[in-house]
């Protein structure tokens, strides 16, 4: 997902001169290509990303559109404050983009992950959240938050995310997009676990059991019509977030069956008000917290049984 990110990104870089690239000291080789071809529109704010925040509001009052780009746990969590009153209050065009959303930093813990980032973000008013589920997701991600006037967050994951499209990628601020169809229960899934949930369902189709995935990759504005639409055919309804089940799309599809009375029951599978535990690769640490394709196979089954 980084590759795509940096891919859109310096081709935005090159057609508008308004863009500019503030970085955190990430020091990949795609940051020092972006420097090397735009030295002008690229700025390096150190490991210093409170203050990265607050300059990318002072440059989007200038008229420039910052790109703010750094882990997701460090921009979410310890630049919230400015992000909220430095860039929403104020409305300002700029984007947020988080490197490494859920349990991606594996080996590093949970003061690295980030599970809880669409509870707290999700509230602020004027910000678009949107969440990619693969590399091509990202760039179309990337290309609508640039069109956008506005805030936008884009969380993504970090890298060797499975491409789950073929040739087309149809993505649309504010639509969810289904993956699979099945009639056995509708699964809701945002971010790279849909891999995963794609392979479980492969396993449940041998058993008959047929699944229909739904990728949400905009949190916010949300998709309340899609919910209230698929409620009216389906009644077993599933959420799938490598995230905090409390807040997340979970509760975003419990705030729409609640409001609107809807006759369908919902499983949320996710973290379930913890942190996550356990180091390792990524799939070893989605493993120990219960969202490894087996996991989300045997909760599916059981819950359905």
């Amino acid at each position: 997902m980084q590759k795509a990110y940096i891919t859109s990104l310096y081709n935005i870089l090159k057609a508008d001169k308004n863009v500019i690239s503030c970085l955190s000291d990430s020091g990949t080789d795609y940051d020092e290509m972006i420097a090397r071809e735009f030295p002008d529109q690229c700025i390096n704010f150190g490991i210093s990303e409170n203050n990265k925040v607050a300059a990318a509001a002072g440059l989007a009052s200038c008229g420039k559109i910052p790109f703010v780009y750094t882990t997701n746990a460090f921009l979410a969590y310890r630049s919230y404050e400015f992000i909220r009153d430095d860039i929403c209050l104020q409305n300002y065009n700029v984007k947020l983009i988080g490197m490494g959303c859920g349990l991606s930093w594996s080996t590093l813990g949970s003061t690295h992950h980030t599970t809880e980032d669409i509870s707290v973000l999700k509230a602020i008013p004027n910000l678009t959240i949107l969440s990619p589920a693969s590399p091509k997701e990202v760039e179309k991600c990337v290309e609508s938050a640039y069109k956008i006037k506005g805030p936008v967050y884009i969380r993504m994951g970090m890298s060797n995310e499975l491409e789950i499209y073929g040739n087309e990628c149809h993505f649309e601020v504010g639509k969810n997009r289904v993956i699979k169809e099945g009639k056995s229960a509708t699964v809701f899934v945002t971010g790279s676990i849909i891999s995963n949930v794609i392979a479980a369902s492969e396993k449940l189709a041998l058993e008959n059991i047929n699944l229909k995935i739904v990728n949400i990759s905009t949190i916010k504005p949300f998709d309340n019509l899609f919910i209230i639409e698929e409620s009216k055919h389906q009644s077993n309804l599933f959420s799938v977030e490598e995230h905090n089940i409390i807040g997340g799309i979970g509760s975003s599809i419990a705030d729409v069956i609640a409001t609107n009375n809807l006759p369908c029951k919902l499983t949320k599978i996710g973290l379930n008000d913890c942190f996550a535990h356990g180091y390792g690769t990524y799939e070893e640490i989605r493993k120990m917290n219960g969202l490894d394709v087996d996991s989300i196979y045997k909760k599916i089954k059981d819950n359905l049984n």
